[in-house]
């Protein structure tokens, strides 16, 4: 896959042996240096924009999007088209409600049409070819400037700020990296540069966390950085072997999975400091990130133009309403994504955060597409995830649990036993859940030691295999 000749590149793949030695020196300097002069301009620029009025981010979107829209009807065939055929030109956009006229797009879209939708030549050394995770289904591939690295940084490095997160603070990171055993027998590598300890999340054995435990207990005050799986596997682990949760982590930072209320129960009652998490995706088209004062999630309105809209293509805006969350990105200029449609769906609550007084819009309960985030029940309906969050003791003896779905109506529950789990126990466990279930979906029991990753690392609560359920044929 192509990868674009940029710093950040040329240092995750370097050697080990390079990476330390250069770490050694490069490490004595503080990381907003190493991370260049855009980096710092990007951060400067986020830390005062998150505290602009809802009229001047307003002003902000209204020029990013006629430059996005610009680039797009010059440089694409797609978009030149799509735009000739409804009569709009970009000059025309008078204000970002005008969006509205302009049609939707999807993955199939992007899948079907890259070719044209590319505003430059894919070849250039400034160009990444990426790919989503494909948690279900096929993953979607496209083009990005490398550039965007730097960028979504300095707004993650902000957001992370309201839980007491600072650039050069040591994190303890879970996600999706394969480190091999170091000369101690730990699944544990460093980088100098950022002060990032990393441990593998394949490997979550019961002597790789303790481990893991150990080396973070010596590392000082830190942050967790980590997918809510993993983070909620070492939890359980902390609960069954009776060990102490490392004093040291200052906060969880929970990302790229669906963060399910169950999880963040236990993490936070484990390690007795809060959770926080941000919404986001590869295609970069918008992110929202939590409160420090609530669970609410806040749109930058500087990183894409963000929109909730209904079942009939209509903006959401009552309180209450659930929506998908629609995109314009900002940020890649490679592949334009306006009014991409993600799949993701979240509850709107208002356009200004009554905690923190940031005129950000405010939304909750964000949930993955369709069918990822819940089984089919027998009739073609979806259980929500909500409906399978237990917060009761019927996970009592279970370290981490999976629903494997590939007939409507039907799923087997796969589970991680954290304890002992007898005959008694499972036939518990699944009279429990199939009670809460009301007989939408009939489970079954399989005890397994280790449950489906993606590539990445990532472990969905759902595998889905359903190709369609029966109101769809």
């Amino acid at each position: 896959m192509k990868k674009a000749l940029s710093k950040k590149n040329l240092w995750d793949n370097a050697p080990s042996l390079i990476r330390t030695t250069l770490g050694s020196v490069l490490g004595m300097m503080p990381p907003k240096w190493l991370l260049g002069r855009s980096f710092r301009e990007q951060t400067r620029f986020v830390e005062r924009a998150q505290w602009w009025s809802a009229e001047h981010a307003r002003e902000h979107q209204l020029a990013k999007l006629r430059e996005i829209l610009k680039l797009a009807y010059e440089s694409t065939q797609f978009y030149r088209e799509m735009l000739d055929r409804i009569g709009f030109r970009p000059g025309a956009l008078e204000c970002v409600d005008d969006m509205c006229r302009l049609p939707t797009i999807d993955k199939a879209t992007v899948v079907k049409h890259l070719a044209e939708m590319t505003a430059r030549s894919v070849d250039a050394r400034d160009v990444d070819y990426v790919s989503t995770g494909g948690t279900s289904g096929e993953p979607l591939r496209f083009y990005i400037n490398a550039s965007r690295s730097s960028v979504e940084y300095a707004y993650l490095i902000t957001s992370w700020g309201r839980v007491g997160y600072t650039l050069g603070m040591p994190m303890a990171v879970l996600r999706g990296r394969i480190v091999q055993p170091n000369r101690q027998g730990v699944r544990h590598d460093y980088d100098p540069l950022l002060r990032h300890h990393y441990y593998s999340n394949f490997h979550m054995t019961d002597d790789n966390m303790q481990q893991y435990l150990r080396h973070i207990h010596r590392i000082g005050p830190c942050v967790l950085h980590a997918y809510p799986s993993s983070a909620h596997a070492l939890a359980k682990y902390i609960l069954a072997a009776g060990e102490l949760a490392p004093q040291c982590i200052q906060s969880v930072i929970l990302e790229s999975e669906n963060v399910h209320a169950d999880q963040v129960q236990t993490i936070e009652d484990v390690f007795g400091v809060r959770t926080f998490s941000s919404y986001g995706h590869t295609e970069k088209c918008v992110l929202a990130t939590q409160c420090e004062h609530s669970r609410d999630y806040h749109i930058w309105p500087t990183y894409g133009f963000f929109e909730l809209l209904d079942e009939d293509g209509a903006p959401v805006d009552t309180p209450g309403q659930e929506g998908e969350i629609v995109g314009t990105s900002f940020i890649n200029t490679v592949v334009p994504f306006i009014r991409y449609r993600t799949g993701d769906y979240a509850t709107y609550v208002g356009d200004r955060c009554e905690a923190c007084g940031r005129e950000h819009t405010v939304i909750r309960h964000i949930k993955g597409r369709w069918p990822q985030g819940g089984l089919i029940a027998i009739d073609g309906s979806l259980v929500s995830m909500t409906a399978l969050n237990v917060h009761d003791d019927t996970f009592r003896c279970v370290r981490e649990y999976q629903f494997h779905q590939s007939v409507p109506g039907r799923a087997a529950l796969c589970i991680v036993p954290s304890g002992a789990v007898d005959e008694h126990e499972q036939q518990r466990i699944v009279v429990n859940m199939n009670k809460r279930l009301q007989g939408q979906v009939e489970l079954s029991l399989e005890i397994r030691s280790e449950l489906v990753k993606t590539a990445q690392g990532k472990q969905p609560r759902v595998i889905q295999k359903c190709i369609s359920s029966p109101a769809e044929r």
